[in-house]
């Protein structure tokens, strides 16, 4: 896998947490840690975003048989 796959596949992780606090718990960790509708919090979820779009790829791929035969 890829570098950027890598990170990409990272961000949609702490994406899908973090809407599972949400979905939970009413919480949402992005903006108790960078502000409600600031600016950083705007290009935390755009990276989380474009994360998702690059995951895309993996759908794509076939899967590599890890276990040795």
């Amino acid at each position: 896998m890829q570098t950027i796959q890598k990170i990409a596949l990272g961000l949609t992780i702490i994406g899908a947490l973090n809407w599972g606090l949400v979905g939970l718990f009413n919480f949402n960790i992005v903006e108790a840690i960078f502000g409600v509708d600031t600016l950083f919090t705007k290009v935390v979820y755009t990276f989380v975003g474009l994360a998702g779009i690059i995951n895309i790829g993996l759908l794509l791929m076939p899967f590599e048989k890890t276990a040795k035969e």
